[in-house]
């Protein structure tokens, strides 16, 4: 099977370390240095005991001369991102080719379906964490089943598409409720990402400091009530102990908002705590610290070029 994986930040890096151990991968990014570092040095793939090990998967910048050859494009990047991803691999993909998103956040499928056609795209979670520490050096800080949606055109590519994930070490099952998977895994960030970023610490520091715990808590329990009156049904019963477990799962890595936050770039919180807030706003549901969280971000953005050191 042929794979491209559009966006090989950590997530990206992680899943095509693991998925050329037995499919055709390539790595799509945009900009030719990522792309020179990532040809030269491999994909430097760090365990939690500090092991160590060296994929060498290849890289290119744009994809053009993948036109019409590609099975399964995998989309990691950013939201903001989406659209010109799923451009991307609209232009790659064979015909009965398959486009996956395991993005954080809401709405990347609805722009992915816009682009590219209901049944070309299919969306997923997954509980696998991962640190970039530099382009193409990936620490594997947690992990957990990855799960994909059913209702794409083509169930037998699909199934395959899950038996090489479990062939690799990654755990996958299909999923006829993508409601509850995506909802479920926007509530776990609503609650990490942000903080983690606005605190710069790892995961689990949430969990361990009560004060962390009460912030997001309140966070939690505003992106539940928005998701009982959208009558979405949440693949867990507890949604605030679901978070801490993650927590503790991942207690090592830094979230994807911390990351972005830490290389000053723009980070996804419009589609993650500011779903809540827009979505709370129609609803007539109030969501305080969803707001403020969105807020403190959005003001750690404007203020980059001047901080303090």
């Amino acid at each position: 099977m042929q794979i491209a994986i559009i966006g090989p930040g950590a997530m990206g890096c992680l899943f095509g370390a693991f998925l050329s151990q037995i499919a055709q991968v390539i790595l799509i990014h945009y900009k030719d240095e990522y792309v020179r570092i990532l040809n030269e040095k491999g994909i430097v793939l760090e365990q939690p005991d500090c092991s160590k090990s060296v994929y060498y998967v290849p890289a290119v910048s744009g994809g053009c001369e993948l036109n019409n050859k590609v099975d399964l494009t995998i989309i990691f990047t950013k939201s903001y991102k989406t659209r010109a991803a799923s451009e991307t691999a609209k232009q790659i993909l064979k015909k009965d080719g398959l486009a996956l998103t395991l993005q954080n956040g809401l709405g990347n499928l609805d722009i992915m379906e816009e682009i590219l056609g209901k049944g070309v795209a299919v969306a997923g979670v997954t509980s696998h964490g991962a640190t970039l520490l530099s382009p193409g050096h990936v620490r594997h800080a947690g992990e957990g089943t990855t799960y994909i949606a059913r209702g794409t055109r083509n169930d037998h590519l699909l199934n395959d598409v899950v038996t090489i994930f479990n062939s690799v070490g990654i755990q996958t099952e299909i999923s006829d409720n993508l409601d509850s998977l995506v909802w479920g895994k926007l509530i776990v960030n609503v609650g990490i990402n942000a903080l983690t970023a606005i605190l710069r610490v790892p995961n689990g520091v949430l969990e361990a400091v009560s004060e962390c715990r009460d912030i997001m808590a309140a966070a939690v329990k505003e992106a539940a009530a928005v998701a009982t009156a959208l009558k979405i049904e949440l693949p867990y019963d507890d949604p605030f102990g679901q978070v801490k477990n993650v927590c503790q799962a991942t207690a090592q890595n830094r979230s994807s908002m911390l990351q972005d936050i830490l290389k000053g770039q723009h980070t996804e919180i419009d589609a993650i705590n500011g779903v809540i807030e827009k979505k709370g706003a129609q609803l007539d549901i109030p969501t305080p610290a969803n707001h403020f969280l969105c807020r403190i971000i959005q003001s750690v953005e404007a203020t980059l070029d001047q901080r303090v050191h």
